[in-house]
């Protein structure tokens, strides 16, 4: 997989944006699956933020039997956190990357961009936003959990410990368990990251109140 700028839809809540937001679908979807959201967030008026929503690369994924999908890496086994696709991670990390270097290109700062994921793509934002030189504004993992945890403790930039982060999950997760996601926030938290964290009596999904929190969330970072 080849460093390219991926395709993306944005969503803008103003004008002249002042902020940025790019929201990383799961698996097998995507950059529509939350684009609908944005209005519900409850976002104030005089708050203009730019979403962006890209579209994951299409490759085989194992447990799919080879299926063809949107996906960010890999996943070879019902256990997603054993044997992990490194090589596919990077190279999406390195795209993301792209996304956020474009938006500091634009003269969107670092601390006012937020990466956003749900499932895989928290994963992603995980991943790749605590890898960053210069601390991004906040980092949202819904449903997903820390990939290559393993390696978080010496791979991690210590400086994006001041990134704001948020984590939500449902106790009745299916896909991505429950206990996975809560030791992931745990172990930010031994990193010394600040984690708001929330869990709801949901599946593998997103619920209004988990909305609400977002919104009231962005609003604190971005107000």
């Amino acid at each position: 997989m080849q460093n390219k700028m991926l395709p993306t839809i944005e969503v803008v809540t103003g004008e002249k944006p002042s902020a940025t937001v790019i929201w990383l679908h799961g698996l097998g979807a995507d950059g529509h699956d939350f684009e609908p959201i944005v209005p519900e967030l409850g976002l104030p008026a005089d708050l203009s933020v730019r979403f962006v929503f890209p579209h994951a690369p299409s490759m085989p994924v194992s447990i799919n039997g080879g299926y063809i999908m949107p996906a960010w890496y890999d996943i070879r086994h019902t256990d997603i956190g054993y044997e992990q696709d490194e090589k596919g991670i990077i190279d999406s990390s390195r795209m993301i990357q792209l996304l956020i270097d474009r938006e500091v290109m634009h003269g969107i700062a670092a601390n006012r961009i937020i990466l956003a994921g749900f499932s895989q793509g928290a994963a992603m934002a995980l991943h790749v936003g605590m890898r960053q030189g210069e601390p991004l504004a906040g980092i949202m993992a819904l449903s997903g959990y820390l990939p290559l945890a393993e390696k978080i403790e010496t791979e991690h930039s210590p400086n994006t410990a001041e990134s704001s982060v948020f984590m939500a999950h449902g106790i009745n997760d299916q896909v991505v368990p429950f206990a996975l996601g809560d030791n992931s926030h745990r172990k930010l938290e031994s990193l010394g990251y600040s984690v708001e964290w929330h869990s709801y009596p949901m599946e593998h999904s997103v619920c209004q109140p988990e909305i609400v929190k977002i919104g009231q969330w962005i609003t604190s970072i971005f107000k």
